[in-house]
């Protein structure tokens, strides 16, 4: 319930420059204070340390006054807030959203423009927001810079991504801040379009540590209407500055009063699982938005799309042939298209008797033989299939078995034409029952000169999945930006892939074993990732001995992947045959659930370790995942989170002594014990490994 309670009202003279506000638990400290110029400034301390020193705070329009000096404090306000609200899928049924607010109104002098600055002080960081009331001076405008800064209180390990604006897909650099730079990290680190801004520039969530064991995390939540923000970084100061993605002719906004900015938000604790379970970010977002939400569902799936990877089938029907032959019916087959009806209904028969609620079949539309690449503005449909995938066919045959089939839809970064066609492809869908269709963002952007991270591709990814809930419809993107919270306001926004997923390890120098122990501090804090887990057959020379690559996990590890990376939309990754040879493991794939009651973060260290334990949502059972990076790691569970009245049948998928990420990915054990809340469950991790468990209550 709801509870909003004023706690002071304060009219403020010019002599009144500061106010401090705290967390609910009283140990994070904002203060807000203006300079002798009037310049916004703010500071945060845990437990009294400092974590940012003072920075400035202001925006910038396009030729005309910067609203970052000559202020004065007109209005100051401070409110608390306290809720429990149900997120529709989730980690857990109840979310708590309590903070301290502070909303600063400020007047410049000279232009007497207005602007706020609204803080939010929660247990685990500080969130705010500029917002600029009606007024007849700022109407329509155009951000031209946003000079939010964050003045770090030392040279703290990072993990971070370079600030590319079109794309996450690199594994993480971990170094001091004072080392960042994205002219020496791999060549081979990432696929992205390399619109790399800066030497220092980095993106954002950007994950820290403190030499005294402070865990900091600078991120934004809420971005509506915005370019998404990624950070420059001064390597011998320790400040952090805004910088927002442009657009083709470099601006960065266009806003009209009334309206706001983004949260940017700084978590920090001494317990690195207050910022790996903190759903500060989902807070700060606006509750749903869609009113009946009953279509809205989980789902376990399989797909015609891991085949493609490791080079077994085709996306294309006909190789390089013109694509517009396609659509005349005039291509002849190469063979190798893995999107056919008789490959489709293998999956859906795998599917049906395995439990899962879903088939993904990537391929299935003309326009494959000239999508990447050439920067072409109409080379899909979203409504003409291959000659050899037949809709009705397939549609009818997975209704049969009790298949939902998940649709595809890549753009090829084309994305007027994808709005173009958009209201056909969703009617296409929904007459042939797909519930959930899959995005994707590959290549540079149409219209030209824009970027995936801009306020143009911002506003057209959460318009997608506003579209999409007109016609009950769920969407899953990659290649888009990275989620900030918009899956609380929509959550028919099932998922998103935006960063370096599990496919890389098939083409790729790969994923390094220490890649999805970061994760979860940085992407998935913004919401559910499709990273796509499940990949059993480790090495790629089981399909060609010529190659070397090689998934960067055991096989154990893969199965606890289900658990530490949440999505309510979960892929068994790999092909059949792969699974049909390893049954015994595979059965934790089909009891794990997708949607939970309730989440516990047990053991984290980013870039390290991560240990979780769910309970499903529907049921008294209950899942752990462990995972380690490149080191071995031996730990002791106490498994105090199970029902003290319970007995529990446990079912422990772990790495065999033997195994070895790289050596020996597949060697693992399986095991059945008895426990109580009142157990403990030792695990040996190898190195890249894991361990994933099943708690099942005993009758």
């Amino acid at each position: 319930m709801k509870r909003i309670t004023l706690l002071g009202l304060l009219f403020l003279t010019l002599h009144i420059h500061s106010q401090t506000l705290q967390s609910p638990s009283k140990e994070i400290t904002l203060k807000f204070s203006l300079s002798t110029d009037g310049r916004p400034t703010y500071e945060v301390a845990y437990k009294n340390k400092p974590v940012v020193l003072q920075s400035n705070l202001g925006i910038y329009l396009k030729n005309d006054t910067a609203l970052a000096s000559n202020f004065s404090v007109t209005d100051a306000k401070t409110a608390t807030f306290n809720e429990t609200w149900h997120p529709i899928l989730g980690e857990q049924s109840n979310i708590i959203n309590n903070y301290n607010e502070l909303k600063v109104s400020l007047t410049q002098s000279g232009s007497n423009r207005k602007m706020d600055i609204v803080f939010r002080v929660y247990n685990e960081g500080v969130a705010f927001r500029y917002e600029f009331p009606k007024q007849p001076n700022l109407n329509y405008f155009i951000v031209s810079d946003e000079k939010s800064e964050f003045k770090l209180a030392g040279d703290h390990k990072a993990f971070w991504l370079p600030g590319d604006f079109d794309s996450q897909e690199y594994a993480y650099n971990e170094t001091k801040l004072s080392e960042v730079n994205t002219e020496k990290i791999d060549k081979n680190n990432g696929i992205g379009l390399k619109s790399i801004f800066s030497k220092y520039g980095v993106q954002s969530p950007l994950m820290m540590k403190s030499a005294d064991g402070l865990y900091i995390n600078i991120f934004e939540a809420a971005v509506v209407n915005y370019p998404v923000m990624h950070l420059d970084l001064n390597p011998i100061a320790y400040t952090l500055t805004s910088h927002l993605v442009p657009n083709a002719i470099g601006d960065k906004a266009y806003l009209q009063a009334p309206c706001n900015t983004p949260w940017r938000t700084i978590m920090v604790s001494s317990d690195a699982r207050d910022i790996v379970g903190s759903k500060m970010i989902l807070n700060l977002n606006e509750p749903c938005k869609i009113e009946d939400t009953s279509w809205i569902k989980p789902m376990k799936y399989v797909g015609v799309w891991w085949e493609m990877h490791v080079g077994k089938s085709t996306w294309d029907y006909a190789g390089s042939q013109n694509a517009q032959n396609a659509a005349d019916g005039q291509l002849k087959p190469t063979g190798k298209h893995g999107a056919t009806t008789e490959n489709t209904k293998r999956y859906i028969d795998f599917a049906a008797k395995n439990g899962f609620d879903g088939v993904l079949v990537e391929g299935w539309n003309v326009g494959w033989e000239d999508w990447f690449g050439n920067w072409k503005e109409d080379v899909f449909d979203f409504t003409t299939p291959y000659p050899d995938f037949n809709l009705k066919e397939v549609t009818d045959y997975a209704k049969s078995k009790g298949i939902k089939m998940i649709m595809h839809h890549e753009t090829s970064g084309s994305v007027a034409n994808y709005e173009r066609h958009l209201d056909r492809a969703l009617n296409l869908m929904k007459e042939y029952g797909y519930p959930a269709a899959k995005s994707g963002y590959v290549g540079r952007i149409i219209p030209r000169g824009e970027f995936h991270d801009g306020q143009t591709m911002v506003n057209h990814f959460n318009f997608v999945a506003r579209r999409f809930a007109d016609y009950k419809l769920m969407i899953n993107s990659h290649e888009s930006s990275r989620p900030t919270g918009y899956s609380r306001t929509y959550p028919n926004y099932i998922a998103a892939e935006a960063a370096r997923g599990n496919e890389f390890n098939a083409w790729s120098i790969g994923n390094p074993p220490m890649h999805e122990t970061i994760l979860p501090f940085t992407r998935l804090l913004g919401g559910p990732m499709d990273y796509t887990p499940g990949i059993f057959e480790i090495k790629m020379s089981a399909y060609d001995p010529k190659k070397t690559e090689q998934v960067h996990t055991t096989l154990a590890k893969q199965l606890a992947l289900y658990i530490t990376m949440y999505s309510p939309l979960q892929m068994a990754a790999d092909l059949p045959e792969n699974y049909e040879k390893h049954m015994d493991a595979f059965q934790f794939i089909k009891d794990v659930a997708v949607d939970w009651q309730d989440s516990k973060y047990l053991e984290a260290e980013p870039g390290d370790y991560l240990t979780v334990a769910r309970k499903d949502k529907h049921s008294e059972n209950w899942f752990l995942g462990a995972i380690t990076d490149e080191n071995a790691r031996d730990t002791e569970i106490k498994l105090d989170f199970l029902s003290p009245d319970k007995k529990y049948k446990a079912i422990i998928y772990q790495d065999g002594k033997d195994a070895d990420w790289k050596n020996n990915p597949k060697s693992y054990v399986i095991k059945t014990i008895q426990v109580t809340s009142k157990s403990k469950i030792k695990l040996h991790l190898a190195q890249g490994g894991g361990a994933a468990i099943s708690f099942q209550p005993i009758n």
